[in-house]
Formats: C-alpha cells, structure tokens, sequence
C-alpha cells in the first residue's frame, strides 16, 4: 500500500514539473498521450492519435513520449508503428527500436525517482509524410517478445511545425 501511495506522489509530482517546465517548450501542433493500464502493455492495446493537418507547406517533425519506471526490466522497446493517411485505405507499418537507456543501465530522458520519461524524433521512412490535408492517425504497438510488457506508464505523441518546406524546382 505505500509503495502504490509512493508512486502516485511521484507521479503528480513529476506531472507537476513536466507541466511547468514545458512552458519553455515550444507549443506543439499536436500532443496527447495515452495511459497503458496497470503499467502492463499488452500486444492489443495500440494506442492510436488523430490530428488534422491543414498546411501542407509545412515541415512537421513527430516525436513519441513515452513515460516508464525504473523498474521497466529493458534498455530498450521495439514498437510498431501504423500510420493512415487521409483517404488512404492502405496503413503504413514500420518497426522501430526504442532505446531508453545507456549500455551503462544510465535511463535516458528525464526522471524523477522511478519515473522516466522520453520524447523520441520518429525518423519514419520517405513515403510517410504530411503532404495531405486532413486527418491522420498513428498508432503504437510493442513489439517485444513479453506480453505484456511491464513498467510502461504512457504512451504518447507530440507533432511540431518547423517551418516551411523549401519548394521542389526540379
């Protein structure tokens, strides 16, 4: 019972710091996150974001956050990634690697007691752009070999502006 009571202080405690330092953050085009339910991340439960993309002049860069304990028993995660288009019936999958800590064991991203927390630039491949207007929508999916997957907390999306493209004049 105290160490649930411990670790729900240091969530809204780390909640609380992320909260007030993201004011120095540049406001993203989109962010939200997603809890994984009792920390267990089971191969079915795929998070899944929606957002709406309207300037496609705009360069977009897409970043995942993901939040876990420090008793996540990995350095790393393997994730599936599915991404649709608007008008597309066809769902793009690519399959990443996630690292979430130093060979040393040292964790990556920022903590506080035994909450970790990244946010990680998605480099998807070439035929996986915002050059569409309307919606979007990414999905997560683990991809290691234990299911579920424990000590992972939240799973989430920001995507940012970053500029205008540069024309192609070829």
């Amino acid at each position: 019972m105290i160490l649930k009571t411990r670790h729900h202080l240091t969530f809204v405690i780390l909640t609380a710091i992320v909260i007030l330092m993201s004011g120095c953050l540049p406001s993203p085009y989109y962010q939200k996150s997603e809890t994984i339910p009792r920390y267990n991340w089971d191969y079915s439960h795929k998070p899944t974001f929606r957002f709406d993309i309207t300037d496609t002049t705009a360069n977009y860069q897409s970043y995942l956050i993901i939040r876990h304990t420090q008793a996540y028993p990995f350095s790393n995660i393997w994730m599936l990634i599915y991404v649709k288009s608007p008008g597309d019936t066809i769902v793009r999958k690519e399959r990443v690697n996630v690292v979430l800590a130093e060979t040393s064991g040292k964790w990556l991203g920022r903590g506080m007691d035994e909450i970790w927390e990244q946010h990680m630039l998605l480099k998807l491949s070439d035929s996986i752009h915002f050059n569409k207007p309307g919606t979007y929508e990414m999905a997560f999916e683990q991809n290691m070999r234990v299911n579920p997957l424990p000590e992972i907390m939240t799973i989430g999306l920001r995507v940012e502006k970053t500029g205008k493209r540069v024309p192609n004049l070829n």
